[in-house]
């Protein structure tokens, strides 16, 4: 882990991360509100209340997505700033 902190960043290191960072974003954003709604659709046919629970289950979903989605943005916010600080200080030491 330390060797990682001290490792000069590349471009690929970069890309990586935002490969990585659209990734875990996109299955945090599918993940719950496809599971959440094929349960209310299910929920809909066991009761037969038309859409209702599809449609609470899916607000629901979106509530807990926006919170996972604020979680992972503050974290990959702090690792970007890692990969940036990195990065300048491997540029000024370049220049000395």
């Amino acid at each position: 882990m330390d060797n990682k902190k001290n490792k000069k960043p590349t471009d690929r290191d970069f890309y990586f991360f935002g490969l990585k960072t659209l990734g875990d974003f996109g299955a945090s954003i599918a993940l719950p509100i496809v599971i959440f709604v094929v349960i209310g659709q299910w929920l809909d046919g066991k009761y037969n209340k038309g859409p209702l629970f599809t449609i609470l289950a899916f607000i629901l979903a979106a509530i807990i997505t926006a919170k996972i989605i604020y979680k992972k943005a503050k974290k990959y916010g702090d690792e970007y700033q890692d990969l940036v600080d990195r990065d300048v200080e491997n540029r000024k030491n370049k220049i000395k």
